[in-house]
């Protein structure tokens, strides 16, 4: 008797687990939103994270690409490198982010580019930062709280608060 394989034909984010992917494979889930990219403040005292429309100076906000992407940690070294290691603790990553969803078990959103086909998908579902930030080199980091905007989940997008 043959086993029959229940996975055939299904897209390798829904057959494989975060660990196993390929390098390639895992690029491939960024979605190229760059909302990973803007500045966050946390709360000190309730631990709620909060978003600005500050963003790093090496985005390039058109192509929402980091333009030292190879370099970014020595560059930034605060900048947060996503492993699958470290993605259970990243609960701040927007609610549209591919990683997230595949970790909440959830389905990538139909913009998403690997279920369209194309970029043109998630920048005609208004799904990224072009013309909705600033970057960081032009606003004191004193100044971030001036720039915090509302992430609204029920509209996957974000809007000023």
């Amino acid at each position: 008797m043959m086993a029959i394989n229940k996975k055939a034909g299904l897209p390798f984010w829904e057959t494989k687990s975060l660990t196993e992917m390929s390098r390639k494979e895992w690029e491939s889930l960024c979605d190229g939103c760059a909302k990973c990219c803007l500045h966050k403040l946390e709360d000190e005292d309730t631990g709620e994270v909060f978003y600005t429309r500050v963003v790093c100076q090496y985005l390039d906000e058109e192509k929402c690409s980091c333009t030292v992407y190879k370099e970014r940690k020595r560059l930034v070294p605060d900048c947060v490198i996503l492993t699958s290691g470290n993605l259970e603790d990243m609960g701040w990553m927007p609610g549209t982010c591919a990683y997230r969803l595949i970790i909440e078990g959830k389905p990538l959103p139909v913009w998403h580019p690997l279920i369209s086909g194309s970029r043109d998908a998630i920048i005609a579902s208004d799904n990224t930062v072009t013309g909705k930030v600033v970057s960081e080199t032009f606003v004191h980091e004193e100044g971030y709280e001036e720039h915090i905007i509302d992430w609204t989940s029920d509209k996957e997008s974000l809007e000023e608060g």
